[in-house]
């Protein structure tokens, strides 16, 4: 018979030590958090694991395994292991997940610091500084060669060894003018995901937008934006709006539409007409007037 045929069939002297694996669980758990023996496996030649329930109500459905072992023709049991190990139907912590994939928009507090990855999928090499164009520039021989402008292998300089104010009539004036002298800019891939989400949040498809009596593209309030993504999005400047100073798209739409409604204006009072065909007399002495008429009353 093989050892792992053997090792099935658990050593009598190691099953019968429940009292010595009894008194370890209880001197690693807290008091009265050991129940009762629930089980004996063999886990090798002379190699045994009890279990015990664990009555602690954090620990609902775990057991304490402990694991005792005797050498070749000892009659001593010795202590081997100790560990409190999850069941079926124990309570787990959730899978471990990166800060990278756990973090969600406004997760971002004051001083808080996010890293950008070296290769963000959102990114793209951007304008070093030099003359001559990066790989992935549009102007670049290479370019016909590039399946994909995000694959180029550009490494730029640091932002702070670019010239203050570069040469005019150089190509990094025209960079410097275009909003493209940085190391880094939004890839394709980046530009899409951002526009995706812009749209999902202040997009034609919202609630919002389809009760609205027309589309921001005719409002008074868009603000334009530069760019690409400037062909379908603009930046709300209505106060009273409900994406003010939020990037919207063109298709986007609420009830505080500059055209929508023309605000009536408040009724203004008849002007006050003077009757001249009559004059009434006015004492100029009110007093007196009631004396007059009372005498003219006795007499």
């Amino acid at each position: 018979m093989s050892a792992a045929m053997r090792s099935r069939t658990p050593d009598r002297l190691c099953a019968e030590a429940v009292d010595m694996a009894r008194a370890a669980a209880e001197e690693a758990a807290l008091p009265g958090t050991v129940g009762e023996h629930v089980r004996t496996v063999a886990d090798g030649d002379r190699v045994v694991t009890h279990s015990f329930l664990c009555l602690d109500p954090a620990y609902r459905g775990w057991h304490w395994a402990v694991t005792v072992a005797r050498a070749s023709r000892a009659k001593n049991v010795t202590l081997d292991e100790t560990a409190l190990l999850p069941g079926p139907e124990a309570v787990l912590a959730p899978e471990w997940v990166p800060w990278s994939e756990r973090l969600r928009p406004g997760d971002m507090g004051p001083g808080d610091l996010l890293p950008t990855d070296a290769e963000d999928l959102r990114l793209a090499p951007g304008w070093s500084g030099e003359d001559v164009p990066p790989p992935n520039s549009a102007v670049s021989e290479e370019m016909d060669r590039l399946a994909e402008a995000e694959d180029a292998d550009v490494v730029p300089g640091s932002p702070a060894a670019q010239p203050a104010v570069p040469a005019r009539g150089t190509i990094t004036a025209v960079a410097e003018e275009l909003g493209m002298r940085r190391a880094r800019v939004l890839s394709r891939y980046g530009l899409h995901t951002a526009a995706d989400r812009w749209d999902e949040s202040h997009g034609a498809k919202t609630p919002m937008a389809q009760a609205a009596p027309a589309s921001c593209v005719s409002c008074g309030f868009l603000v334009p934006i530069g760019g690409s993504l400037g062909q379908a999005f603009g930046i709300c400047a209505n106060e009273f709006g409900p994406a003010d100073g939020h990037v919207v798209s063109l298709s986007y739409g609420c009830g505080g539409h500059s055209e929508a409604a023309v605000m009536p204006k408040p009724p203004r009072p008849a002007p006050p007409v003077i009757d001249e065909t009559l004059v009434d007399p006015l004492p100029l002495r009110p007093a007196q007037a009631e004396e007059d008429d009372e005498e003219l009353g006795h007499s």
